[in-house]
């Protein structure tokens, strides 16, 4: 496997694919893309049959295309699964080409082991069922079962509404266009000046006339004394700022895990946990500490920028400084574990102004190359308490050992209660044993009385 997907690599130049790699027409018609998540929270990987045309002129372009996007995706994610969504609908004969489906299978079978995580096809005609019954032999025993065959009722079991189109029965807006390319679906959120529809209207009111446009900025030192903010707004003395910043942060949860990327230590490294509306502690925070030489500057980004505020959601941090960034959910609506938070960071080498105009050209001159991107999902607790995860953890393996315990206790039982059956089994056939050997006796003996006597 190793050998026959270097010679593959090799072959396609996959390590240097590029958008310039690829025919803009392929890219401009939408019929390959990834876009959204399905219930499991793996990104989708869309392939519009209805797109596709048998044609061995092209077909090594349209593989491109295809090793392209996993290639980008692979990159990115790291080992983190897809679904293939086969959107059948709409399609004839001249769309079956077995060739480019062998070549699919292949890819994750072979060149991307481990990246399936299942392949959902939808309405697909009858004239196709004889296609599938060979793709069914491509894949092997193990893998039929990633096959999901799906309908408009049926489809919505493995993806929601909000990332499926309407001719799904979905209600994602979403129209595929090209340039840009549509891989990740992380839109700019709701900045710290944006509307305020949520349910604590009053507290956040009081939030944006405080904050501003300030960033929290700690030095890292074996005290971790804080700095004061700076703000657009009003003049405060340092110990008013920090008294402020001491009182703002005590409901905050520091985040104990760590991502350590080359420009930003973000922290936590892989899930922002909020708290249920029940739990009453909705907001979360993003630490972002700056491990260079340099101003960087940074950006979050959002696959629902609808749902969410973010202070501040575009900034710089100072060499050495940290800035505490806080999401709160917007408009009472809730969070949901498909969300997805990007963290764009990119060193400022030749710049000292950091004000918005000044960002705001950085990040159109920044090459991508440059730009140090980290993902992050949404988990939802319960409860509010600071040691939640502590308890629910400690729970847990004391869920499981005395799981583990009555496990015993009942294998014992069991056994036990095995044994007895065995026993009274015996005494039992031991029992009808002698009743037959009674009964016999007493025929002989009948017998024999009977021939004496006559």
């Amino acid at each position: 496997m190793i050998d026959e997907s270097f010679q593959w690599r090799k072959e396609l130049a996959v390590n240097d694919l590029s958008e310039s790699s690829i025919p803009q027409w392929l890219l401009e018609i939408g019929g390959i893309y990834l876009h959204g998540y399905d219930k499991e929270g793996n990104k989708l990987f869309w392939i519009r049959v209805k797109y596709h045309v048998k044609d061995h002129k092209t077909i090594m372009d349209k593989k491109k295309l295809i090793a392209f996007w996993l290639e980008r995706y692979a990159k990115r994610e790291n080992g983190k699964p897809v679904t293939v969504m086969f959107d059948l609908s709409e399609t004839g004969i001249n769309s079956i080409d077995m060739d480019f489906v062998r070549f699919i299978i292949n890819c994750f079978k072979v060149y991307y082991p481990k990246y399936i995580s299942k392949f959902v096809i939808f309405d697909m005609p009858w004239i196709m069922n004889a296609a599938f019954r060979i793709v069914k032999s491509w894949l092997g025993p193990e893998a039929v079962g990633l096959l999901k065959f799906t309908s408009k009722s049926e489809v919505q079991d493995y993806v929601s509404v909000e990332y499926l189109p309407p001719h799904m029965g979905g209600t994602d807006p979403f129209k595929y266009s090209y340039p840009p390319l549509v891989d990740d679906d992380f839109q700019t959120p709701l900045c710290e000046n944006g509307p305020i529809t949520s349910e604590d209207e009053a507290s956040s009111k009081e939030d944006l006339e405080s904050d501003g446009k300030e960033t929290l900025e700690i030095v890292s030192s074996e005290e971790q004394a804080c700095l004061p903010k700076k703000s657009n707004l009003t003049d405060t003395t340092p110990k008013e700022e920090n008294e402020k910043v001491d009182s703002k942060m005590k409901i905050f949860k520091k985040p104990s895990s760590v991502f350590k990327g080359p420009l930003l230590h973000i922290s936590p490294a892989e899930e922002l946990y909020f708290g249920s509306t029940e739990s009453g502690e909705k907001k979360t925070l993003i630490v972002l500490t700056n491990v260079t030489k340099n101003i960087v500057a940074f950006k979050v980004r959002t696959t629902a920028p609808e749902k969410y505020r973010v202070k501040p959601s575009n900034s710089s941090c100072d060499p050495g400084a940290s800035v505490d960034i806080i999401v709160s959910p917007h408009g009472g609506l809730t969070v949901s574990a498909q969300d997805r938070f990007l963290v764009m960071a990119a060193e400022m080498e030749h710049s000292s102004a950091t004000g918005t105009a000044e960002l705001t050209q950085f990040w159109k001159e920044v090459p991508r190359n440059k730009v140090m991107e980290h993902r992050l999902k949404c988990h939802i607790v319960e409860s509010s308490k600071p040691n939640t995860l502590m308890l629910k953890d400690s729970a847990l393996t004391m869920s499981d050992k005395a799981s583990e315990d009555l496990a015993l206790q009942l294998s014992h039982l069991l056994e036990s209660n095995r044994k007895l059956e065995d026993q009274v089994q015996r005494c039992i056939w031991f029992q009808k044993l002698l009743l037959s050997l009674t009964v016999l006796l007493l025929a002989f003996v009948a017998s024999s009385f009977y021939v004496l006597y006559s």
